[in-house]
Protein backbone atom coordinates (compact mmCIF):
# COMPACT_ATOMS: atom_id res chain seq x y z
CA UNK A 1 0.00 0.00 0.00
CA UNK A 2 2.63 2.31 1.10
CA UNK A 3 4.70 1.62 -2.36
CA UNK A 4 1.50 1.91 -4.45
CA UNK A 5 0.98 5.53 -2.66
CA UNK A 6 4.59 6.50 -3.66
CA UNK A 7 3.74 5.54 -7.61
CA UNK A 8 0.56 7.49 -7.42
CA UNK A 9 0.97 10.77 -9.38
CA UNK A 10 1.08 14.01 -7.97
CA UNK A 11 -1.60 16.71 -8.81
CA UNK A 12 -1.46 19.99 -8.49
CA UNK A 13 -3.95 22.26 -7.11
CA UNK A 14 -3.19 25.42 -5.19
CA UNK A 15 -4.51 26.07 -2.29
CA UNK A 16 -4.87 28.16 0.58
CA UNK A 17 -5.92 27.07 4.15
CA UNK A 18 -6.44 29.66 6.91
CA UNK A 19 -6.36 28.40 10.92
CA UNK A 20 -5.81 30.84 13.56
CA UNK A 21 -6.53 28.16 16.28
CA UNK A 22 -3.09 26.47 16.20
CA UNK A 23 -1.80 25.95 19.18
CA UNK A 24 1.00 23.03 18.64
CA UNK A 25 2.93 22.20 14.78
CA UNK A 26 0.70 19.23 15.18
CA UNK A 27 -1.72 21.37 13.54
CA UNK A 28 -5.05 19.65 15.12
CA UNK A 29 -7.22 22.17 13.40
CA UNK A 30 -6.06 21.16 10.04
CA UNK A 31 -4.27 18.15 10.54
CA UNK A 32 -7.44 15.99 9.00
CA UNK A 33 -7.60 18.11 5.64
CA UNK A 34 -3.82 17.79 5.22
CA UNK A 35 -4.48 13.75 5.59
CA UNK A 36 -6.85 14.21 2.55
CA UNK A 37 -4.20 16.21 0.69
CA UNK A 38 -1.56 14.04 1.12
CA UNK A 39 -3.83 10.86 0.88
CA UNK A 40 -4.95 11.88 -2.51
CA UNK A 41 -1.32 13.13 -3.59
CA UNK A 42 -2.73 16.99 -4.46
CA UNK A 43 0.46 19.43 -4.57
CA UNK A 44 1.61 22.66 -4.47
CA UNK A 45 2.94 24.11 -7.79
CA UNK A 46 6.87 23.61 -6.72
CA UNK A 47 5.45 19.38 -6.52
CA UNK A 48 6.00 19.64 -3.00
CA UNK A 49 3.31 18.10 -0.59
CA UNK A 50 1.77 20.73 1.60
CA UNK A 51 2.93 20.59 5.08
CA UNK A 52 1.24 20.53 8.26
CA UNK A 53 3.51 23.11 9.88
CA UNK A 54 3.98 25.68 7.49
CA UNK A 55 1.46 25.30 5.05
CA UNK A 56 -1.25 27.48 5.72
CA UNK A 57 -2.05 31.12 6.55
CA UNK A 58 -2.73 32.25 10.13
CA UNK A 59 -1.18 31.59 13.62
CA UNK A 60 2.13 29.84 13.59
CA UNK A 61 2.96 28.84 16.97
CA UNK A 62 7.00 28.70 18.19
CA UNK A 63 9.12 27.85 21.03
CA UNK A 64 9.21 29.73 23.98
CA UNK A 65 5.85 30.72 23.73
CA UNK A 66 6.91 32.80 20.64
CA UNK A 67 4.32 32.99 17.67
CA UNK A 68 4.16 34.85 14.88
CA UNK A 69 1.27 36.03 12.08
CA UNK A 70 1.51 35.27 8.84
CA UNK A 71 -2.36 36.22 6.92
CA UNK A 72 -3.77 38.82 4.51
CA UNK A 73 -4.21 41.87 6.73
CA UNK A 74 -0.97 43.90 5.01
CA UNK A 75 -2.46 43.04 1.53
CA UNK A 76 -4.04 46.09 -0.36
CA UNK A 77 -6.67 45.18 -2.63
CA UNK A 78 -4.49 44.78 -5.64
CA UNK A 79 -2.75 42.63 -3.88
CA UNK A 80 -5.61 40.41 -2.79
CA UNK A 81 -6.49 39.93 -6.36
CA UNK A 82 -3.58 38.32 -7.72
CA UNK A 83 -4.08 35.66 -4.26
CA UNK A 84 -7.47 35.52 -5.38
CA UNK A 85 -6.22 34.90 -9.09
CA UNK A 86 -3.14 32.41 -7.72
CA UNK A 87 -5.03 30.07 -5.30
CA UNK A 88 -7.66 27.65 -6.74
CA UNK A 89 -9.52 26.98 -3.63
CA UNK A 90 -9.43 28.15 0.17
CA UNK A 91 -10.30 25.99 2.98
CA UNK A 92 -11.12 28.26 6.63
CA UNK A 93 -10.81 25.62 8.86
CA UNK A 94 -10.85 26.93 12.72
CA UNK A 95 -11.14 31.17 13.21
CA UNK A 96 -12.12 31.38 17.01
CA UNK A 97 -8.26 32.20 17.55
CA UNK A 98 -6.43 31.62 20.28
CA UNK A 99 -6.34 33.73 24.20
CA UNK A 100 -4.09 34.70 26.45
CA UNK A 101 -4.74 31.82 28.97
CA UNK A 102 -4.38 29.09 26.10
CA UNK A 103 -1.68 30.02 24.77
CA UNK A 104 0.95 31.42 27.92
CA UNK A 105 -0.82 29.43 30.98
CA UNK A 106 -2.14 25.75 31.24
CA UNK A 107 -5.69 26.39 30.34
CA UNK A 108 -6.65 22.93 30.33
CA UNK A 109 -10.34 24.24 31.69
CA UNK A 110 -10.96 26.37 28.66
CA UNK A 111 -11.47 29.68 31.01
CA UNK A 112 -12.20 32.63 29.19
CA UNK A 113 -9.10 35.27 28.51
CA UNK A 114 -8.42 38.09 26.35
CA UNK A 115 -8.13 37.40 22.83
CA UNK A 116 -4.57 37.08 21.31
CA UNK A 117 -5.46 36.73 17.87
CA UNK A 118 -8.58 35.76 15.61
CA UNK A 119 -12.06 36.10 14.17
CA UNK A 120 -12.75 36.45 10.32
CA UNK A 121 -11.43 40.41 8.90
CA UNK A 122 -12.27 42.31 6.65
CA UNK A 123 -9.51 41.61 4.23
CA UNK A 124 -10.16 37.84 4.24
CA UNK A 125 -13.85 38.45 3.32
CA UNK A 126 -12.71 40.62 0.72
CA UNK A 127 -10.68 37.90 -0.39
CA UNK A 128 -13.49 35.36 -0.19
CA UNK A 129 -15.92 37.63 -2.10
CA UNK A 130 -12.77 37.69 -4.98
CA UNK A 131 -12.41 34.12 -4.75
CA UNK A 132 -16.29 33.74 -5.19
CA UNK A 133 -16.40 36.13 -7.93
CA UNK A 134 -14.24 33.75 -10.53
CA UNK A 135 -16.04 30.66 -9.30
CA UNK A 136 -13.00 29.20 -6.78
CA UNK A 137 -14.14 26.72 -4.35
CA UNK A 138 -14.85 27.91 -0.91
CA UNK A 139 -14.77 25.38 2.22
CA UNK A 140 -15.39 27.09 5.51
CA UNK A 141 -16.34 25.79 8.54
CA UNK A 142 -17.56 26.29 12.38
CA UNK A 143 -16.06 28.83 13.86
CA UNK A 144 -16.01 30.86 10.78
CA UNK A 145 -18.13 33.73 12.02
CA UNK A 146 -19.04 32.60 15.38
CA UNK A 147 -17.47 35.19 18.14
CA UNK A 148 -14.96 37.00 17.81
CA UNK A 149 -15.98 38.04 14.39
CA UNK A 150 -17.73 41.12 14.61
CA UNK A 151 -21.82 41.25 13.58
CA UNK A 152 -21.12 43.62 11.05
CA UNK A 153 -18.35 40.58 8.92
CA UNK A 154 -20.61 37.99 9.86
CA UNK A 155 -23.74 39.79 8.36
CA UNK A 156 -22.09 40.48 5.00
CA UNK A 157 -20.70 36.59 5.38
CA UNK A 158 -23.70 35.73 5.48
CA UNK A 159 -25.35 37.94 2.68
CA UNK A 160 -22.57 36.53 0.51
CA UNK A 161 -23.61 32.59 0.96
CA UNK A 162 -26.97 32.73 1.61
CA UNK A 163 -26.68 31.23 5.26
CA UNK A 164 -27.32 32.69 8.71
CA UNK A 165 -25.95 32.09 12.07
CA UNK A 166 -28.90 30.87 14.04
CA UNK A 167 -26.95 31.95 17.66
CA UNK A 168 -26.38 28.71 18.87
CA UNK A 169 -23.31 26.61 19.14
CA UNK A 170 -23.12 23.23 20.92
CA UNK A 171 -21.64 20.24 21.63
CA UNK A 172 -21.67 16.77 23.25
CA UNK A 173 -20.12 15.72 26.26
CA UNK A 174 -20.19 11.96 27.50
CA UNK A 175 -20.04 13.01 31.09
CA UNK A 176 -21.32 16.02 32.56
CA UNK A 177 -19.89 15.54 35.75
CA UNK A 178 -17.47 18.57 36.75
CA UNK A 179 -15.24 15.97 38.69
CA UNK A 180 -15.07 13.58 36.66
CA UNK A 181 -14.87 15.63 32.79
CA UNK A 182 -12.24 18.28 32.74
CA UNK A 183 -12.95 18.53 29.59
CA UNK A 184 -15.86 21.47 30.13
CA UNK A 185 -14.60 24.79 29.81
CA UNK A 186 -15.33 26.49 33.17
CA UNK A 187 -17.49 29.38 31.99
CA UNK A 188 -19.81 26.93 30.77
CA UNK A 189 -20.41 25.49 34.20
CA UNK A 190 -20.19 29.10 35.57
CA UNK A 191 -22.30 30.35 33.53
CA UNK A 192 -25.17 27.72 33.69
CA UNK A 193 -25.43 28.05 37.76
CA UNK A 194 -25.24 32.05 37.67
CA UNK A 195 -28.55 31.38 34.98
CA UNK A 196 -30.00 28.16 37.11
CA UNK A 197 -30.21 29.16 40.61
CA UNK A 198 -26.39 28.25 41.17
CA UNK A 199 -27.24 24.53 40.19
CA UNK A 200 -25.69 21.97 38.37
CA UNK A 201 -27.18 18.82 38.44
CA UNK A 202 -25.86 16.74 35.74
CA UNK A 203 -23.93 13.89 36.18
CA UNK A 204 -24.27 11.50 32.71
CA UNK A 205 -24.20 12.31 29.18
CA UNK A 206 -25.97 15.38 27.68
CA UNK A 207 -25.90 18.11 24.92
CA UNK A 208 -24.76 21.65 25.83
CA UNK A 209 -26.52 24.69 24.07
CA UNK A 210 -24.48 28.62 23.91
CA UNK A 211 -25.63 31.28 22.48
CA UNK A 212 -24.02 34.19 21.19
CA UNK A 213 -26.06 36.22 24.08
CA UNK A 214 -24.12 33.75 26.82
CA UNK A 215 -27.67 31.52 27.60
CA UNK A 216 -26.53 28.40 28.40
CA UNK A 217 -29.20 25.02 27.71
CA UNK A 218 -28.51 21.62 28.30
CA UNK A 219 -30.69 18.40 26.84
CA UNK A 220 -30.11 15.56 29.78
CA UNK A 221 -29.70 11.77 28.36
CA UNK A 222 -32.73 10.19 29.48
CA UNK A 223 -34.57 13.42 30.79
CA UNK A 224 -34.67 15.27 27.63
CA UNK A 225 -33.05 12.75 24.69
CA UNK A 226 -34.03 9.40 24.03
CA UNK A 227 -30.30 9.29 21.94
CA UNK A 228 -27.61 10.98 23.75
CA UNK A 229 -25.24 11.92 21.12
CA UNK A 230 -26.31 14.05 18.26
CA UNK A 231 -26.26 12.17 14.75
CA UNK A 232 -25.59 13.27 11.46
CA UNK A 233 -27.99 11.91 8.96
CA UNK A 234 -27.91 11.75 5.05
CA UNK A 235 -30.15 11.03 2.12
CA UNK A 236 -29.94 8.89 -0.61
CA UNK A 237 -28.97 10.73 -2.78
CA UNK A 238 -26.19 12.66 -1.16
CA UNK A 239 -24.72 9.15 0.02
CA UNK A 240 -24.41 7.90 -3.23
CA UNK A 241 -22.10 11.05 -4.65
CA UNK A 242 -20.55 11.64 -1.46
CA UNK A 243 -20.13 7.88 -0.27
CA UNK A 244 -21.56 8.61 3.09
CA UNK A 245 -23.53 6.91 6.02
CA UNK A 246 -26.78 6.79 6.58
CA UNK A 247 -26.20 7.59 9.98
CA UNK A 248 -23.40 8.79 12.16
CA UNK A 249 -22.62 9.91 15.75
CA UNK A 250 -21.24 13.68 16.27
CA UNK A 251 -19.29 14.24 18.95
CA UNK A 252 -17.86 17.56 19.15
CA UNK A 253 -18.51 21.50 18.41
CA UNK A 254 -21.36 22.11 15.89
CA UNK A 255 -23.24 25.64 14.76
CA UNK A 256 -26.89 25.75 13.81
CA UNK A 257 -26.55 27.78 10.83
CA UNK A 258 -29.88 28.24 8.48
CA UNK A 259 -29.56 28.28 5.11
CA UNK A 260 -31.47 29.70 1.63
CA UNK A 261 -33.31 27.44 -0.38
CA UNK A 262 -31.15 28.42 -2.72
CA UNK A 263 -28.57 26.34 -1.56
CA UNK A 264 -28.30 22.70 -0.96
CA UNK A 265 -28.19 20.66 2.24
CA UNK A 266 -26.12 17.44 2.02
CA UNK A 267 -26.46 16.27 5.47
CA UNK A 268 -28.40 17.29 8.74
CA UNK A 269 -27.66 17.57 12.37
CA UNK A 270 -30.67 14.92 14.27
CA UNK A 271 -31.22 15.43 18.08
CA UNK A 272 -32.89 12.29 18.93
CA UNK A 273 -35.31 14.45 21.91
CA UNK A 274 -38.35 13.36 23.91
CA UNK A 275 -41.52 15.50 24.54
CA UNK A 276 -39.55 17.79 26.94
CA UNK A 277 -36.60 17.89 25.04
CA UNK A 278 -39.00 18.98 22.53
CA UNK A 279 -40.25 21.66 24.30
CA UNK A 280 -36.96 23.10 25.29
CA UNK A 281 -35.54 23.17 21.48
CA UNK A 282 -38.87 25.16 20.54
CA UNK A 283 -38.52 27.71 23.56
CA UNK A 284 -35.00 28.44 22.04
CA UNK A 285 -36.39 28.63 18.73
CA UNK A 286 -33.73 25.95 17.42
CA UNK A 287 -34.43 23.96 14.41
CA UNK A 288 -34.55 19.89 14.57
CA UNK A 289 -33.02 18.35 12.82
CA UNK A 290 -30.93 21.85 11.21
CA UNK A 291 -27.97 21.48 8.40
CA UNK A 292 -24.78 19.92 9.33
CA UNK A 293 -23.33 20.30 5.69
CA UNK A 294 -24.41 22.86 3.20
CA UNK A 295 -23.48 23.04 -0.43
CA UNK A 296 -23.55 25.56 -3.28
CA UNK A 297 -21.95 24.19 -6.48
CA UNK A 298 -23.57 25.84 -9.51
CA UNK A 299 -22.04 28.19 -12.15
CA UNK A 300 -22.41 31.40 -10.17
CA UNK A 301 -20.03 30.22 -7.26
CA UNK A 302 -18.85 27.28 -5.76
CA UNK A 303 -19.06 26.85 -2.04
CA UNK A 304 -19.85 24.68 1.60
CA UNK A 305 -19.66 24.87 4.70
CA UNK A 306 -19.25 22.49 7.15
CA UNK A 307 -21.20 22.82 10.60
CA UNK A 308 -18.77 22.02 13.00
CA UNK A 309 -15.24 21.94 13.97
CA UNK A 310 -15.12 18.94 11.45
CA UNK A 311 -11.22 19.37 10.28
CA UNK A 312 -10.46 18.71 14.27
CA UNK A 313 -10.34 15.16 13.92
CA UNK A 314 -6.72 12.67 16.32
CA UNK A 315 -6.20 11.13 12.60
CA UNK A 316 -2.56 9.57 12.71
CA UNK A 317 -0.98 11.47 9.78
CA UNK A 318 1.78 8.46 9.15
CA UNK A 319 -1.39 6.64 7.55
CA UNK A 320 -2.37 9.28 5.09
CA UNK A 321 1.33 7.43 2.77
CA UNK A 322 -1.03 4.07 2.11
CA UNK A 323 -3.08 3.81 -0.89
CA UNK A 324 -6.11 2.42 -0.44
CA UNK A 325 -5.99 2.57 3.88
CA UNK A 326 -9.62 3.97 3.55
CA UNK A 327 -10.50 0.44 2.94
CA UNK A 328 -9.49 -0.65 5.97
CA UNK A 329 -10.95 2.01 8.23
CA UNK A 330 -13.20 -0.04 9.95
CA UNK A 331 -10.10 -1.36 12.13
CA UNK A 332 -9.24 2.52 12.88
CA UNK A 333 -11.57 3.53 15.84
CA UNK A 334 -12.92 1.72 18.68
CA UNK A 335 -16.84 0.68 17.83
CA UNK A 336 -17.95 1.18 21.97
CA UNK A 337 -16.90 4.86 22.44
CA UNK A 338 -19.56 7.25 21.64
CA UNK A 339 -17.15 9.88 22.49
CA UNK A 340 -14.29 8.89 19.78
CA UNK A 341 -14.10 11.18 17.08
CA UNK A 342 -11.77 8.80 14.71
CA UNK A 343 -15.20 7.38 13.08
CA UNK A 344 -16.18 11.04 11.92
CA UNK A 345 -13.44 11.46 10.04
CA UNK A 346 -12.96 8.13 8.68
CA UNK A 347 -17.15 7.42 7.58
CA UNK A 348 -17.88 11.16 7.01
CA UNK A 349 -14.75 14.18 6.38
CA UNK A 350 -12.61 11.69 4.37
CA UNK A 351 -15.30 10.86 1.90
CA UNK A 352 -16.70 13.96 1.71
CA UNK A 353 -13.80 16.34 1.89
CA UNK A 354 -11.81 13.63 -0.99
CA UNK A 355 -15.02 13.34 -3.67
CA UNK A 356 -15.32 17.64 -3.17
CA UNK A 357 -11.34 18.03 -4.11
CA UNK A 358 -11.21 15.11 -6.58
CA UNK A 359 -14.56 16.45 -8.65
CA UNK A 360 -13.33 20.29 -8.38
CA UNK A 361 -9.62 19.22 -9.70
CA UNK A 362 -11.07 17.03 -12.34
CA UNK A 363 -13.59 19.97 -13.36
CA UNK A 364 -10.34 22.22 -13.73
CA UNK A 365 -8.70 19.90 -15.70
CA UNK A 366 -11.70 19.60 -18.55
CA UNK A 367 -11.23 23.70 -19.05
Amino acid sequence: MLVSWQFKPKRELKIAVLDKSSLTVDGDEHRSFNWILDNNKFCRPNRNLYSISDGYFGFFPKENKKFFVNDFENLDDFQLKILADKFDMIYMTDLYGVYSKDWYSDNYRGERSQLIYGGMSRKELSLLNLMKTQKKLILAELNTIAPPTSRRIRTQFEELFGLKWDGWTGRYFNILDTASNKEIPVWIIRDYKDQHNNHWPFKGPGIVLINNDDRIEILEDKKDLKEEIPYIISNEINRKRFDLPKKIKYSYWFDIMLTKRSNNVISVFQLFTNARGDSILQSLNIPNPFPAVIEHYDNDFKFYYFCGDFCDSPVKMILSKFWGITKFRWLMYPSNDLAERESFFWLFYQPLVSTILNNYYDSLQKK
